[in-house]
């Protein structure tokens, strides 16, 4: 009856999906709606694709699981973290801007941003292959953080590939059927069974502890430090914080959300429900972790279970309780992996297909949609090696993460950032901030695959703590310098290079003077200026344009 409940429960929501999927075909006949819906997707869908594409199962399973382990209760701040500066700053720095500048340069992708803004084809190449090399560790740490949950709650008879395969056919039938606007309704229901099922699994977990305040006493039991604000360490938890939040904004699947939205308004309402979603999904993730150590297993000191501590969590609920967080992490994950692979499938296609801008219409969906098959092919398949490969080669779900954001935010934040909004920003400082970003995670790599380990890091004693100040072994760390460095270095460099000639044509788009109604925007004069009369049939026009446009 259990495994009937877990099955019935995922047969639903697999079938939801692609149901969405054929729903939204309608809306995929072209490859400008394919990618970007026609520019025409509201807040709701806008906000929680973009919020279900920032947490997947390596935030659920990966990162809760093992900074819970690290940092007790004080991991929920990285919560915090991703809700202030990866979603509110995010939507209110670069929302509108990204938003007007791509509509402005004809942009579809970030290659195609950087492209265009600074003049370069170099440029998109580079960008291009960037992200589709290092996305794909990405997706391999959402497999694995799946095969951890569903080998606890299922069976580990079930080989890791059957369930890789189940993941990858669904995910890849929705997004080939349907598109960005496909993703973005799956990415609402999704969101929508997120919400519910952190919910949830944070008062059962808690519960089988005696409540909220019996779980804080077990907890204290490990080390007063587990239950207190700031945690055991709070530099690596900076860090953590730094690379889970502001590594986002250099993320192509997450900025490339602000590309569709339909209008101003829907940026302000965007924000809002971005970071209120984030605070639920983001800040329940890790509040939940905090207490990991409660379920960890222990042999001497060390802990056996460190990977699959939020698994065995779950195992310990009802069954009901674990079909819905089943079917929550499948949610977070397939949502994740369709922006992952819509994005990239997007970036081969207009970036280093279609550069001239000659490809048929019905040849570049067909790239589109065979693109789409070939990254999930190709992730699914390191995901598998990366388990059954050479232990040198296994890296567990945080480090994935970690070198994916590291090397691509690291690359393109700088860039991105003073893109919008500095007219000075220069072609050789992209192409220096592309290099940094990328050897510093490269080095950061080799160092952690040669066992660097201990020797890689900056440590100081003080009251009886072992501090680390930085581990270039750890790919957190060098993310996180990445991206400091794209920041520092943008500037650095276009202080002495050549200035892009076309960058006052650019940033005209800013300047644009745009009229609305009352109805949108407040004027500094209230009262109606008498010269200006328009007829009741043009007024009633106009509320009527401004009702469809909401």
């Amino acid at each position: 009856m259990d495994l009937f409940v877990k099955i019935l429960f995922i047969a639903i929501f697999f079938a939801a999906t692609i149901f969405i999927g054929f729903y939204c075909r309608k809306k995929a006949t072209n490859s400008n709606d394919f990618v970007l819906g026609g520019r025409n997707v509201g807040p709701w869908l806008s906000a929680f694709a973009y919020g279900t594409s920032y947490f997947s199962a390596v935030i659920f399973i990966g990162y809760a699981g093992s900074f819970g382990l690290k940092f007790g209760v004080s991991a929920f701040w990285i919560g915090i973290g991703n809700a202030l500066i990866g979603s509110w700053l995010a939507w209110a720095l670069l929302g509108r801007k990204t938003r007007i500048m791509t509509q402005h340069l004809n942009s579809s992708t970030m290659p195609d941003f950087f492209a265009k803004r600074f003049n370069s084809e170099g440029l998109r190449i580079f960008a291009a292959v960037i992200i589709f090399v290092f996305l794909i560790p990405y997706t391999a740490a959402l497999y694995n953080g799946l095969s951890y949950l569903f080998n606890v709650t299922f069976s580990a008879s079930v080989p890791y590939w059957v369930w890789i395969l189940i993941i990858s056919v669904a995910t890849g039938l929705y997004v080939i059927i349907g598109g960005l606007m496909s993703t973005a309704l799956n990415s609402f229901v999704q969101g929508l069974i997120m919400l519910v099922g952190i919910a949830l699994v944070v008062i059962f977990s808690l519960n089988l502890n005696g409540g909220l305040m019996g779980s804080f006493e077990e907890l204290s039991k490990f080390g007063w430090e587990f239950t207190s604000l700031f945690g055991p360490d709070p530099v690596h938890l900076i860090f953590v914080v730094l690379l889970t939040s502001l590594g986002c904004w250099g993320l192509p699947q997450m900025v490339g959300k602000f590309y569709s939205i339909k209008n101003e308004n829907q940026i302000r309402k965007g924000s809002v429900i971005s970071t209120a979603f984030a605070i639920i999904v983001a800040g329940g993730c890790y509040f939940l972790g905090g207490f990991g150590l409660l379920f960890a297993k222990f042999d001497g000191d060390k802990i056996t279970n460190a990977k699959t501590i939020i698994p065995d969590m779950v195992g310990q609920l009802p069954t009901v309780i674990i079909a819905i967080v089943i079917v929550l992490v499948l949610a977070a994950s397939m949502s994740t992996l369709s922006g992952l692979v819509h994005t990239s499938a997007a970036t081969v296609t207009f970036d280093l297909m279609d550069r001239k801008k000659t490809m048929p219409e019905k040849k570049k969906m067909t790239w589109l949609r065979s693109l789409v098959v070939v990254f999930i092919i190709v992730s699914a398949g390191l995901a598998i090696f990366q388990v059954y490969g050479p232990k040198e080669f296994t890296k567990d779900i945080a480090s994935l993460m970690g070198i994916s954001w590291g090397a691509i935010s690291g690359a393109f934040i700088g860039p991105f950032f003073y893109g919008l909004y500095w007219k000075k920003t220069t072609k050789a400082s992209v192409y220096a901030s592309f290099i940094s970003g990328i050897l510093i995670s490269v080095i950061g790599l080799i160092l952690s695959m040669a066992g660097a380990g201990e020797k890689a890091k900056i440590t100081s004693v003080s009251a009886g703590f072992t501090i680390c100040w930085f581990d270039f072994a750890d790919s957190i760390y060098m993310g996180v310098a990445a991206m400091v460095l794209s920041f520092i270095i943008v500037p650095v460099v276009s202080s002495f290079t050549k200035k892009p000639e076309n960058v006052n044509d650019i940033f005209r788009c800013y300047s644009q003077k745009v009229v609305v109604t009352s109805e949108v925007a407040l004027t500094e004069k209230e009262e109606i200026d008498p010269k200006v009369k328009i007829s009741e049939q043009e007024a009633a026009e106009e509320r009527a344009s401004y009702s469809e446009n909401d």
